[in-house]
Formats: structure tokens, C-alpha cells, sequence
């Protein structure tokens, strides 16, 4: 039986270009929706870093209970944020074909590269791989939505900011300003946008399902299978990055220390065919390599 699809999103401009993203897709095969945006209490509490809430998925939670509580059908989210466990009775539906993976640094000039400077970003990945690469800077919290951050940088005597590229690009705020940092390992899953919906609501899985892009599911699910086996949740700094070419899936993961002075890194090749258990792999190996140790020295700062 046909019914109004409810589309639940957060209210920031980015998430609500998303779920209009995926609202006119639906429409174009032709369901009828609805847009239903919330506000999450990663959006409200901005006064402190992500790690120090204490709450997996800070950005989804509101819409994850408000679709359990029936007053949406499905919801759109940036797949980064989304926690590696779903609460039971909510599935993933499709993840929409992958925009740019990377990180830009957003700038006020770049003298400073080669000495002093201060770089604001909410993400420890970000902040441990700038430090790893910059060691001599010095990093401080950033939170909010696009446009808040970016206001705060101008706002503020920082040298540049960290941003994922996917974000600004979607809501055309890429300020000329930037550069590429093409060597920073991006967090699992960006640049992915994820659509979930009740295990129980066949009618908007048959239809979100329909907007599922297979490469890009097959790469961020074993992204989300190496973090997952590391067990770092979304705030331990932890980069991976899979992409396909010629039916090989390239993989690169990374933990680092939250300081970014160390490390332990993998970089491997499997056949698609062969895919199957290749993200846990990748984490094992790091975990076997001295990762176990560190990550209980990052569980153990993080809970001070």
C-alpha cells in the first residue's frame, strides 16, 4: 500500500541539502514524501569536544528515536557520523553513490606551514594526523555545523580550520581559500550519505533501496568493518579509506596517537571478489602491530 514516505534529518543546511537529496530521488521514481528535520544534541551542545560527550551517535540519536517512536519513516545522515552498531529494528536502506573523500585545511594564508600555527578542528582523526605531519602547531576545538565553523575561523586569530571537502562542496561554501590534503587518511565512510529505515517497513526499504550505489557501499562497509574491529567508535583517531579500480579494492587504514606521534598504518589490494572479512583483517593486522596497546592508552585519556 502506497503511503507518504517521512524523511527525518538534522536542521543544518548541509544535512537538509542531503535529505532533499534523497527526497527528490524518491520523487523522481515517483513516492510522495515528506521532509520532517530535528535538531540533535550534537548540533545543541557545541562548548565541548565530541569525545568528551560520552554518547555514540551524537548526531544521530533524536532521529533514530523518532523513528523507532513512529513519526518518521527513514532518515539521511552523513554515513561518518553513523555509529558502526544500529539500534536493533533500525537497517541501513542505501548508501548513495560516494562524493569526494578528503579533508581540505580552509586558510588565511599558508606562511605558517614551516612554523607557528594554530589549526581548529572537533575531529581527533584530523587533529592527530595534522599534528603527526605538523608537530612544531598546536590544534583547538572546533565545533558546530558548516556554517558556524567556518564563521568561527574568521571569527578567531587561527591559522586555518579542517574540513571535509564533500561538505562544502554540496552546499557551495568552498571558499577559495583552501588546499587539498590529499595525504590525510579520511574518516570511514566520508563523503558517503546513508539512508536507514525500520527493519520492519518493507515499503520504504523496497523504496530507498532503489538508490543504492554498490560500489560505494562495498568500500565504506569495509571501512566500517576495520573501525568496528578496532573499536573506536567516531572519535578515536582512526582514518580508512577504500576505493575500487579494475575490480581491485585498494585499502589504506590508519591509528594514530591522539598527539599524532605515532602510527601503525596498512596499506593493501584484494580482488572485489575476495572482499569478504578484508576490513577485519586490515584491523587485526593493525591491532597484532602494537594498535591494541594504543588503543587502551587512547580509551584510557579519553575517559579522564
Amino acid at each position: 500500500m502506497a503511503k507518504t514516505i517521512r524523511i527525518g534529518t538534522r536542521d543544518s543546511e548541509l544535512a537538509l541539502w542531503q535529505a532533499r537529496t534523497v527526497q527528490h530521488k524518491l520523487e523522481a521514481l515517483g513516492y510522495t514524501t515528506e521532509l520532517l528535520p530535528v535538531k540533535s544534541t550534537g548540533d545543541i551542545v557545541l562548548d565541548k569536544p565530541l569525545y568528551e560527550l560520552g554518547i555514540t551517535g551524537i548526531f544521530t540519536k533524536t532521529l533514530d528515536i523518532a523513528m523507532l517512536n513512529d513519526t518518521i519513516d527513514i532518515a539521511v545522515h552523513s554515513m561518518k557520523d553513523v555509529p558502526t552498531a544500529l539500534p536493533k529494528g533500525i537497517v541501513e536502506a542505501a548508501v548513495l553513490e560516494r562524493a569526494n573523500v578528503h579533508d581540505i585545511l580552509v586558510h588565511k594564508g599558508l606562511d605558517f606551514l614551516n612554523s607557528q600555527g594554530t589549526i581548529a578542528t572537533g575531529s581527533l582523526r584530523r587533529q592527530a594526523q595534522w599534528l603527526h605531519k605538523y608537530p612544531m602547531h598546536t590544534t583547538v576545538d572546533l565545533r558546530g555545523n558548516v556554517n558556524t565553523r567556518m564563521q568561527k575561523l574568521q571569527d578567531n586569530d587561527w591559522n586555518g580550520a579542517i574540513f571535509a571537502a564533500a561538505g562544502l562542496e554540496r552546499i557551495e561554501l568552498t571558499p577559495k581559500m583552501h588546499i587539498h590534503l590529499d595525504w590525510m587518511i579520511p574518516a570511514p565512510a566520508q563523503g558517503a550519505m546513508l539512508v536507514v529505515a525500520k527493519a520492519e517497513d518493507a515499503y520504504s526499504i523496497e523504496a530507498v533501496q532503489q538508490l543504492n550505489h554498490e560500489a560505494s557501499q562495498l568500500c565504506v562497509q569495509v571501512e566500517r568493518s576495520f573501525l568496528k574491529t578496532l573499536e573506536g567508535g567516531c572519535t578515536a583517531p582512526i582514518g580508512a579509506l577504500a576505493t575500487i579500480t579494475d575490480q581491485m579494492l585498494h585499502f589504506t587504514g590508519a591509528l594514530f596517537s591522539i598527539d599524532g606521534q605515532e602510527k601503525i598504518a596498512v596499506e593493501t589490494t584484494v580482488p572485489v571478489a575476495e572482499v569478504a572479512g578484508f576490513g577485519e583483517a586490515c584491523a587485526h593486522e593493525i591491532l597484532s602491530n602494537g594498535g591494541s596497546e594504543l588503543m587502551q592508552r587512547i580509551k584510557k585519556v579519553l575517559k579522564k
